[in-house]
């Protein structure tokens, strides 16, 4: 399911929302930049490499500290394809601004960070001794997608999911939409630990990065105007089918 926009209004310009996407897109265009070599080198350095923490022999051979906690920071600012970053970047997107509108920008990246932190610990916790590097916005950006639900239960989404050649648009509410992504990504997560080093997706990163917004966005979020908003989602949300309506019915007219 691809997530294409949603029924929540905002008006305040999504400023932290810009800054990431702006930050993830200049880091990825010099990721390009590099020669394979110094790429391995970049991505070793600032991607989060679980045996740097557990793996002495690993770290020694990279000149990695293990003191360096620097990466479960940068490693959400970095990706490793144009796939990678466009689908991250675009549900950032997608869901990023009503709720940076909610919360304000200063909260709205408190919780991405903290998000993005709680994602790469659980992945190295699941992960421990990987030489795999984990790089991504995914698990910060699972933590919106979780808030987003939480803030907004009566929201609703419009997902595009293809069939076969056929792209078919639906709405869904928004928690129902969190919630099948979430159960996907723990079904996946518990599929890793059957068999460890099979794919190269951090399940458990977009576990912790989900839980982590689900829970701060309580102590993150102003009171919501429940009546108001709600009948504004309703609203947009029936937003198409009305449109439909009076388009056949003009047709019809004719």
């Amino acid at each position: 399911m691809i997530p294409t926009n949603n029924t929540i209004p905002y008006t305040a310009t999504p400023r932290i929302t810009w800054v990431v996407i702006a930050l993830c897109v200049a880091a990825y265009l010099y990721q390009m930049t590099l020669s394979e070599a110094d790429a391995a080198a970049f991505v070793d350095a600032f991607a989060l490499v679980p045996a740097r923490y557990t793996d002495g022999a690993w770290a020694a051979a990279h000149g990695a500290s293990r003191a360096n906690l620097a990466p479960f920071l940068t490693s959400m600012f970095l990706h490793g394809g144009l796939m990678h970053i466009a689908s991250n970047l675009w549900v950032l997107w997608v869901f990023g601004p009503a709720l940076e509108d909610r919360l304000g920008s200063g909260r709205f990246l408190a919780l991405y960070l903290a998000s993005g932190l709680a994602a790469g610990v659980l992945h190295v916790v699941f992960n421990l001794f990987s030489p795999v590097p984990a790089l991504g916005a995914s698990g910060a950006i699972a933590g919106v997608i979780a808030a987003y639900a939480r803030r907004f239960p009566y929201a609703w989404v419009n997902v595009l999911q293809p069939i076969v050649f056929l792209p078919v648009f639906f709405m869904m509410p928004a928690l129902l939409f969190a919630g099948l992504w979430f159960a996907a990504q723990v079904m996946q997560g518990l599929g890793s630990l059957a068999l460890p080093g099979a794919g190269g997706v951090a399940w458990w990163a977009h576990i912790g990065g989900f839980l982590a917004g689900w829970v701060l966005v309580r102590r993150l979020a102003p009171p919501a105007n429940a009546v108001e908003e709600t009948h504004a989602a309703t609203r947009s949300a029936l937003w198409p089918w009305t449109t439909w309506m009076r388009w056949m019915t003009w047709w019809w007219r004719r």
